[in-house]
């Protein structure tokens, strides 16, 4: 049986990127790039004892992402790919998940750094990131692995 699920944003996300093509597509290389996250009125007292931790996951919608593809073309790589073994923002439901650093915790929000999402973001949830809660055993990147090791490659290339 499908049933409608409707969401209703808890806050706003403030970024620097005005437009998706702005957003770097791997933040852990833009650390710098900062945003601030504003929770409505009525959920701030969730922020209660966020305090403490390093990194935060942001749940959002990909509010300026328009239609899917179910078959499309990553960031890295030539081939064509299932959307669902890809991070494309054009889903079928367009909802973003980052892993952020956390700078503070304000009575209205966050500070956060190394951001990737749009500026006008809704902010859907917040949870903190516990890595234990994580697979204990080595995880697999599929078809990523080696785009990711050709790209570190490069990258050791252009240093020398």
């Amino acid at each position: 049986m499908t049933r409608k699920i409707c969401f209703q944003p808890i806050g706003m996300i403030h970024s620097p990127y005005r437009r998706p093509e702005d957003a770097p597509r791997r933040p852990r290389s833009f650390p710098a790039a900062k945003a601030t996250v504003t929770v409505f009125p009525r959920y701030r007292a969730g922020l209660r004892d966020l305090r403490g931790f390093s990194h935060v996951l942001l749940v959002y919608c990909l509010h300026l992402s328009q239609g899917y593809e179910l078959v499309c073309r990553p960031f890295l790589g030539r081939r064509r790919r299932g959307v669902f073994a890809t991070r494309s923002p054009r889903r079928p439901n367009p909802i973003g998940i980052s892993v952020v650093r956390l700078l503070k915790v304000r009575k209205d929000g966050l500070d956060v750094s190394h951001v990737d999402m749009v500026d006008g973001s809704p902010l859907l949830d917040i949870k903190p990131y516990v890595p234990e809660t994580g697979p204990r055993e080595r995880v697999k990147l599929g078809w990523l692995e080696m785009e990711l090791r050709k790209l570190e490659a490069a990258r050791d290339d252009d240093r020398a």
